[in-house]
């Protein structure tokens, strides 16, 4: 019963996961329609979407403390609770601002929800192949959630107005929330003395949000801008203060000696690594399939749906991988798989066919996917106990989330510039710039291969039991 209770459990975690990615792209496809309908100009419609981003990376450190000591069911019930509410209000609103705010709320409850369902699952499947296989299944649940937020963006817009798909949050939020309460432990850590230091959550949680802020506006607004040179200068001397209160404090938010550790600092670096190279890749690959190859939007997404499906499958197995050949190995084979797949795409041409220019590369992606991101996660969570789950949530979901707004602007940034120099109006130029990026996407993964080969991984565990009980230590 227990066993099949954590299955539940998973499904909960995983179906959470899946969500809050959906959000992160289904967004993308629907904003057009919202800046038909209510004049928005372009400038304010990108920041409908970016708001999300920057919310949610900012916002990751301090929710997985949160979730520590104030129990990680209420904190992902509660990021959930938010998530539904900010999203009913996005159903009605009228104007770019207030669109903004409620994508804004809506990233809180994102990273409240997503640091503590991560720290749930460390709690409940032990360090070892069952753990690894736990985090296939959220690994699968993220690439699909990544894929599907295409497709289902232009289905509901395209029937239902963009406002479904603020509504589609509420009826999810509410499904996952409900059974929270049963199946998962409240898993609060044992008071170690240690309060929220609230110092230290201001300056990271701020600093953090004017990085991702600095990023993003520089896609949007140039490098050189002063809003982008202003928020980058703002974030550096938050997070230099950051450093500084955390060194002095009694007890810290992060304690600083956890990044003494290489593989744990290496494993958060290739954490973002992964992200930045594939990523952006599920634009791109809409953008070229849409603009160039002139697909709607639903077909757009469709096109993803091979790579959605080649994840599912491969992370299913990626735990035996793991112990048959390695961790260090099989992380090694996803960066290389990622370069291999992403210069292929770069070969992309104005007359083209999906078949032959996207096709085939994306299911060496689907292949790479699942091990790169399983094996980075699990290197950043090996041997983490009940009482740091919250802290290594947050700092692989914090690498993992501007990973992916890094990513997303320098490759998007890439592929705007080449574009320009190319000559903006032909769909030739479009497909020189698309290609330039992913083969900047392919060249990130290279050094991330590097940087793998080099990282020292920990002995695996010999598998004793999959799971934790809820009430008492396991049993060996």
């Amino acid at each position: 019963m227990a066993a099949a209770k954590s299955g539940w459990a998973l499904a909960l975690l995983a179906g959470t996961q899946f969500l809050l990615i959906l959000d992160t792209s289904v967004i993308n496809v629907a904003a057009p329609s919202m800046g038909r309908e209510l004049d928005i100009s372009p400038a304010a419609l990108s920041w409908v979407a970016n708001a999300y981003l920057v919310s949610f990376g900012g916002l990751l450190l301090l929710s997985g403390r949160a979730a520590d000591l104030l129990g990680r069911r209420r904190v992902f019930v509660s990021g959930l609770a938010v998530l539904i509410l900010a999203s009913l209000f996005g159903t009605f609103v009228n104007s770019a601002a207030l669109l903004i705010a409620a994508r804004t709320l809506q990233g809180v409850g994102a990273a409240m929800a997503a640091a503590s369902a991560l720290a749930l699952l460390l709690m409940l499947f032990e360090d070892g192949p069952g753990r690894h296989r736990a985090l296939g299944v959220f690994a699968a649940m993220a690439g699909a959630g990544g894929a599907a937020g295409t497709v289902l963006g232009g289905v509901l817009t395209s029937w239902f107005g963009w406002e479904s798909t603020f509504a589609m949050n509420v009826v999810a939020g509410l499904v996952l929330m409900v059974p929270a309460f049963r199946l998962l432990p409240e898993g609060r850590a044992e008071r170690d003395g240690r309060g929220m230091d609230l110092p230290g959550a201001v300056t990271v949680t701020t600093g953090l949000a004017l990085l991702a802020y600095a990023v993003v506006s520089a896609g949007e607004a140039g490098r050189n801008a002063p809003q982008t040179l202003g928020t980058a200068a703002g974030a550096v001397l938050l997070l230099t203060a950051f450093v500084l209160i955390e060194r002095r404090a009694a007890a810290p938010l992060v304690p600083l000696d956890v990044f003494k550790h290489r593989t744990l600092r290496s494993a958060n670096i290739l954490a973002a690594m992964w992200q930045m190279s594939l990523f952006p890749m599920f634009f791109l690959v809409s953008l070229y399939l849409q603009n160039v190859l002139g697909y709607d939007a639903v077909g757009g997404g469709l096109g993803l749906l091979p790579l959605s499906i080649t994840v599912v499958l491969v992370a299913g197995s990626t735990d035996r991988l793991i112990g048959r050949f390695g961790l260090r190995t099989v992380m090694c084979a996803g960066f290389v798989l990622i370069a291999v797949g992403m210069a292929w795409m770069s070969r992309v041409s104005a007359d083209g066919s999906f078949v032959s220019e996207v096709l085939f590369p994306s299911l060496v992606l689907g292949v790479a996917l699942p091990l790169a991101s399983i094996t980075t996660q699990v290197a950043a969570t090996a041997g983490t106990g009940d009482e740091e789950s919250g802290l290594a949530s947050g700092l692989v979901n914090t690498s993992l989330q501007f990973g992916s707004v890094i990513g997303l602007a320098a490759l998007s940034g890439i592929a705007a510039a080449r574009t320009g120099a190319a000559g903006k109006e032909s769909a030739a130029a479009l497909t020189e710039g698309i290609g330039a990026a992913f083969l900047a996407g392919a060249v990130i993964a290279v050094i991330a291969a590097l940087v793998a080969a080099r990282l020292r991984t920990p002995a695996p565990p010999a598998e004793t039991g999959s799971t934790r009980a809820d009430t008492a230590p396991a049993t060996h």
